[in-house]
């Protein structure tokens, strides 16, 4: 009797290098989906299918996603769900504010689908949801990561006015690239919003991430770098592009290796941002309360009063997280009053 030995068919989808496996769940894990499924309001760690879920639950951090599950636009390296989204529940801004206090969030990160169905995009329910969390939990900071809004100055005017303490959009990834995977977006509209909140609120921080992975040369990453840094953007996150499906989204050209991303954290450290965060695991909202708490110690106080202001560009010294001195260009605050 002979058997028939089967071949197995190699996998379409790249081996995960060692560097990129996570720990199972632990700590306050969950306390975290109890409090998420009764908040009844969606995440992005789940919807997105974010590594660090388990890690982040497990200290009881959640990225919140309002206005829906359900985004207007497809993006080929995005799981969230493309379809028809539902109107916003008038109530989601209290619930929101209420699921933060039960974690006990000294800093939080609100993102949203975008949301191209409504006259202001999704804009005044996520101002709503700003000043719901401030008021219920008053030393809670906020961190907001909306779409682009298609840069509107109105839009971006009424978030800005809610008052968080950081303004995140992401530039995602590098200019080439972004007509064939993030079609309905475009880079130099991301960097105009960047540049538009600066603008109409220098005292808020500006963050954005690129991933790397997608088939982007280091060269081409160095000048998205750059242009953020022209942009007025203060923080910046650099992260490993995972592929969510293997039919339906972007293939990772390659994994990144840790040296690397501290090599690209150097380079970006080197043109002044604020603060850098570098590395395989890396999101927008990785770890978002400390490295909004580190760049907040290396911003002179003043700059980050709110009032009347104007913004007058010049050159100063701030320090990087190597305690090197770097000479950057940053937005100095100017009483109008």
């Amino acid at each position: 009797m002979e058997l028939t030995i089967l071949s197995r068919r190699p996998s379409q989808q790249r081996r995960l290098p060692l560097w990129l496996k996570r720990p199972l769940p632990a700590g306050d894990f969950a306390h975290t989906v109890r409090v998420v499924e009764e908040s009844g309001v969606a995440t992005v760690c789940q919807e997105a299918r974010c590594p660090n879920l388990s890690e982040c639950w497990s200290k009881r951090h959640a990225t919140f996603m309002i206005l829906g599950d359900k985004c207007t636009r497809r993006c080929h390296y995005c799981a969230v769900a493309t379809a028809r989204p539902d109107p916003p529940a008038a109530d989601e801004p209290d619930r929101l504010a209420e699921a933060v206090a039960r974690l006990n969030l000294r800093h939080v990160v609100i993102t949203a689908v975008a949301r191209d169905d409504l006259a202001d995009e999704g804009a005044g329910h996520f101002a709503r949801c700003v000043t719901a969390i401030h008021g219920r939990c008053s030393t809670t900071t906020v961190e907001v990561l909306p779409a682009d809004f298609h840069a509107r100055r109105e839009c971006i005017q009424a978030l800005c006015e809610a008052g968080p303490e950081l303004y995140n959009h992401n530039l995602e990834m590098v200019e080439r690239l972004t007509p064939r995977i993030r079609p309905q977006g475009k880079y130099r509209r991301s960097l105009e919003v960047l540049r538009t909140v600066k603008e109409i609120a220098p005292q808020i921080m500006t963050k954005s991430g690129v991933m790397v992975g997608l088939g982007e040369t280091i060269e081409e990453l160095h000048r998205s770098f750059e242009d953020l840094r022209g942009a007025g953007c203060d923080v910046l996150t650099v992260g490993q592009y995972l592929q969510p499906t293997l039919d339906r989204h972007a293939p990772v050209a390659r994994y990144y290796t840790p040296d690397e991303f501290e090599r690209l954290g150097e380079y970006a450290r080197g043109l002044g941002f604020v603060s850098v965060a570098s590395g395989p695991f890396v999101r927008s909202s990785y770890n978002a309360a400390e490295v909004f708490e580190e760049s907040r110690r290396r911003v002179p106080k003043r700059f980050l009063e709110t009032g009347p202001a104007s913004v007058l560009c010049q050159t100063a010294v701030w320090q990087d997280s190597s305690d090197r001195l770097t000479e950057v260009r940053r937005s100095e605050l100017r009483e109008t009053g």
